[in-house]
Formats: C-alpha cells, sequence, structure tokens
C-alpha cells in the first residue's frame, strides 16, 4: 500500500537561497510525522510547496500513489491536503461560524448563508475530535489555544484527512499544547494522517511516530523517537554538538535598577489588566516573570517601556521616575526591549535589515548628522552585527520580512544588546525559535547579567524561566502572587503560584555549594 503522501526530490530556490534541495519524505496513513529544523531550514517553504503556494522548480508530489499538481490551495484541499498556519488566517471580527465557511459558503434557496447548517458541523466535528469551540463566538474574544483549534477544525470542515500543521504549539501555553496533542492523538486514531512541523525537541519526542530533521534545506535522515534522543536531534538539526542546559554562575546583584511600586495599568479595551503590582530588579541579577499568557505580563511589559500608560503607581530607573516617559525617552535612559511579537514590535519589517538595526539609534551620531542620515556608517555597522550575532542574510539590504523568524529575532536582539544598556526587558524572546536560536539567545541574557546589566525576563515557559532566573515572580490575575528563589524550586509549588494557588506549605529548595548554578533543560 502507498503512502498517503510522498514528495520525491522536491527542490525550491529563492534569490540567493537554496531553500529545498531535492528532498524526499513520506507520510503515512494513521501517523504523525514531525519535520524538525532549525528556522530557515526550509521546512514552512517544502510545506507551502505541498499546499500550492509555492510551485517546485524540481520534483514530484505523490498523494495515495497518484502524481499531482498542486498550483494552489484549492487543488491542495481538493487531494485532501489542510494547513494551519503558524499564523492565523482568522478574521477576529468574524464569528468561528464565518470563519470556518469563508470561501467555501452554504447557502439557503442559492442566496442566503447557512449559519445555522455550518454551526451545526462545527459542533459535530468539535465533539467528533475533541475541538470544544462555539461556532457563535467572535474570534476576537477567543483564546489563542481556542483560535488554532477553529483552524483545525476549518481544514476538517473542507474534508482534509492530510493536515500539515506549522509551528502550531509556538503561541501555547503548556497546557494548551498538552490539550492540542490529545487532539492531533484522536484525529490520527480516527485515520488522519499529520506532518507535524516543529523545532522543540520535547514534543517530537512525545508525539511523533517519525522524525525527519532538515538543515541547510536538505533531508539530514529520519528517526523514530526510539531511535533518536533530545541530544542526538539537535546535533541533526545544527550541525554540531548544542548544549541544550544553560550554565551560569550565582548572581552577584547590586544597585536596584528598576523599582516598580503599586502599578495599575488598563489594557487597549480599558481593561484593569495590572492591579497593584510591585518588584524590583537588580543590577546584575534575572527576574523572570512566570505565569500563564494572557495574566498581564504584556501590559506590565507595555507600561514600563512606554507602550501604554499607567493609570497609577511608580516606575522608577535608577531612582528616577520614568512612569510618564515615552519609549524613546525610556530607551536613551539605558532600557533595552526584545518585545513578546517581533513583527509588531519589534521590527519594521519592509525595512532593509541595516536600518532595522539603527531603529533606536539612527537619529543619532554617528548614524545622523544633523537631519542627514549617515548611510555608509549604518551599513558598515550593520555588517559587524550581522557577523557579530550570527544573523543569516543574503545580505544587509534585503527585507527584514524575508528573513527566518529566529534571524528576525537576532536582528532584534544584535539592535538592542549592541547598545549601551543598564536594564534588559526580554519577553517571550525565544518564542518559536530552534534550539541553536535558543541556546543562542540564552547565552547573550546570561552574559548580560554577569556585565551587571539588571534583565527582567517574561515567559510563558516555565524551563526557561527556572533556566535563566536568579529570582522568579509569578503573575496571575494581573498581581503578583508571590517573588521566590528561583534555585532548586519546587516545581509543584510553582505550577500552583501560576494556578492562582498558594499553598501554605514552605518552598523546598536546594541551597547550592558551588559557583555553578542549578543546570536546568530548556527545550
Amino acid at each position: 500500500m502507498p503512502p498517503v503522501l510522498e514528495l520525491r526530490g522536491v527542490t525550491k530556490a529563492f534569490p540567493g537561497v537554496l531553500a529545498n534541495d531535492h528532498i524526499d519524505l513520506t507520510l503515512e496513513e494513521g501517523e504523525i510525522h514531525a519535520l524538525l529544523g532549525e528556522n530557515g531550514a526550509g521546512k514552512t517553504t517544502l510545506m507551502n510547496i505541498l499546499y500550492g503556494l509555492y510551485k517546485p522548480d524540481e520534483g514530484q508530489i505523490f498523494v495515495r500513489g497518484e502524481q499531482v499538481d498542486i498550483h494552489s490551495p484549492s487543488d491542495a484541499i481538493r487531494r485532501g491536503v489542510g494547513m494551519v498556519h503558524q499564523h492565523f488566517m482568522l478574521i477576529p471580527v468574524m464569528t468561528v461560524t464565518e470563519n470556518v465557511m469563508l470561501g467555501v459558503e452554504t447557502t439557503r434557496n442559492g442566496v442566503f448563508l447557512d449559519l445555522a447548517t455550518v454551526a451545526k458541523r462545527i459542533r459535530e466535528i468539535s465533539e467528533q475530535h475533541g475541538l470544544e469551540v462555539d461556532p457563535e463566538a467572535y474570534v476576537k474574544d477567543l483564546p489563542v489555544g481556542s483560535q488554532q483549534r477553529v483552524e483545525i477544525i476549518k481544514v476538517l470542515y473542507r474534508q482534509a484527512d492530510i493536515l500539515i500543521l506549522d509551528e502550531p504549539t509556538a503561541v501555547l501555553t503548556p497546557q494548551e499544547v498538552e490539550g492540542l496533542f490529545q487532539v492531533l492523538r484522536s484525529l490520527v486514531a480516527k485515520g488522519k494522517s499529520i506532518i507535524f512541523i516543529t523545532h522543540k525537541l520535547k514534543e517530537v519526542m512525545a508525539l511523533a511516530d517519525r522524525i525527519t530533521v532538515l538543515r541547510g534545506g536538505k533531508v539530514v535522515g529520519t528517526v523514530t523517537p526510539e531511535e533518536a534522543s533530545q541530544e542526538k536531534l539537535a546535533a541533526m538539526m545544527v550541525g554540531r554538538q548544542v548544549n541544550l542546559v544553560v550554565q551560569k554562575k550565582l548572581a552577584k546583584p547590586k544597585d536596584t535598577a528598576l523599582e516598580v511600586k503599586d502599578l495599575f495599568v488598563r489594557d487597549e479595551r480599558k481593561h484593569l489588566i495590572v492591579q497593584g503590582v510591585s518588584f524590583d530588579v537588580h543590577m546584575g541579577e534575572v527576574l523572570g516573570i512566570a505565569g500563564v499568557q494572557g495574566n498581564g505580563q504584556t501590559e506590565l511589559v507595555y507600561a514600563l517601556t512606554g507602550l501604554l500608560p499607567a493609570v497609577s503607581g511608580t516606575i522608577s530607573l535608577l531612582g528616577k521616575p520614568v512612569r510618564r516617559a515615552s519609549p524613546r525617552k525610556i530607551l536613551e535612559r539605558g532600557v533595552a526591549h526584545v518585545p513578546e511579537d517581533r513583527q509588531k514590535h519589534g521590527l519594521v519589517l519592509s525595512f532593509p535589515v541595516h536600518d532595522n538595526l539603527v531603529l533606536c539609534s539612527y537619529y543619532l551620531p554617528p548614524n545622523a548628522r544633523g537631519i542627514t542620515l549617515q548611510l555608509n556608517t549604518i551599513i558598515s555597522t550593520a555588517m559587524k552585527l550581522v557577523d557579530q550575532f550570527d544573523v543569516r542574510t543574503p545580505s544587509v539590504y534585503v527585507q527584514a520580512s524575508t528573513l527566518s523568524g529566529g534571524n528576525q529575532q537576532k536582528v532584534i536582539v544584535a539592535r538592542e544588546f549592541s547598545r549601551p544598556i543598564k536594564l534588559l526587558i526580554a519577553s517571550q524572546p525565544t518564542r518559536g525559535l530552534d534550539v541553536g536560536s535558543i541556546e543562542y539567545i540564552h547565552n547573550r541574557i546570561v552574559e548580560k547579567r554577569d556585565e551587571g546589566v539588571a534583565v527582567l525576563l517574561v515567559s510563558p515557559e516555565l524551563d526557561e524561566i527556572i533556566a535563566l532566573s536568579d529570582r522568579i515572580a509569578v503573575m496571575y490575575k494581573g498581581q503578583i502572587v508571590d517573588i521566590i528563589p528561583a534555585g532548586g524550586v519546587n516545581r509543584k509549588y510553582l505550577g500552583l503560584l501560576m494556578a492562582g494557588v498558594k499553598p501554605a506549605e514552605a518552598l523546598e529548595t536546594t541551597p547550592r555549594t558551588t559557583e555553578e548554578a542549578e543546570v536546568e533543560r530548556v527545550f
């Protein structure tokens, strides 16, 4: 019996980049086949070819033994191939039902949209596959995990039995990830076949039946979880041994860099989302803010960086108030900001790489003389930063939008870390990144801490928080429920705090007896 899907010798080149180099891949019926690789390894390009968004330069595609030409997503859907993109293709102001039926509208009497019939079918799909979602709900009101379920329902509604999921866990909380895995296992149990694109080693080891690793646009190898280990997969991805742990010396905190007292912040819909938050961060330490995404962390960071006005409270940087300061003034006072949404707040995607590298300092010497930009200086500086921070780009002249997610993040890190800074605010700095990029950015954060910079790390990734932090503040419903030392932290206690429960029992901590901090896996 032939595979449900087979790619033979698929090749795709873009100007200056060979994205896919004669790739062979098979997908069996009822299988979860993980496609693993660094950012820019060619994973998404390959799947965009399969889904009809790109046309291959060479190669063949077979569906159930039949060679097919897929020229568009419509062709793919007719062949039973559906794709859930990393960045959701949903219209926020429309309901779940309207989003699901968009493009394949069902009508009554050939005139009126038959929303009731579609909603009924959505409920049937939801019950069949454990995809709880309200057909009448507006997408803008749904949490990220539920929005992803809508995307999966869209694919199933179109009767796809080959599902491609591109980085499906990149924006999910740990609880939502486990819920997604349950859904995927349910789908394959009912005969669906899934290609699962990711860079997260723990996930493929827990979920996949087979794992194919891409590097530099080529297939490095295909293994089963039983044949592999996280270390082996990381080496296959990157082409070298990767340190899957964060090792850092004990912090030596000094003066207070950031002090926040009784801070209240409203979100963009005027809801009071940060409620009476107080904490401080010292030079030479990492304070991690843990919590399930959506508990006020985003708005807190916006207030600290001047992107959102605070209702009340104080924010002091090196003893001077900055609560009412503009983002530019805050940056000029020595604050670096790695935002959680690199494309929305970190980059101007239509600008070339060299312009993005000076967004914080383009108006200052030597990048400018009066009102005149010194382009030669900007380009020369950009080339040095690209080399220093290992930004993989054909040149500094290409648009930032053409870079992979990991390299976009490296552009932001290069810009922010290369300035003289006193405080680094890093919000989800490794979201959606591969093991090599995670290792790189973690090492850079530790370097900054050791140089005496105060670091405020915000992340929903518990492993990342424990690995990098010296102290951990836990946020729940806009409040900090506790601040605890990171060394030997009791994970159960920390998890309860993240759920809003503060047990009476004391923390179980393990004192450190050496200069080396606790080693934690973070991938």
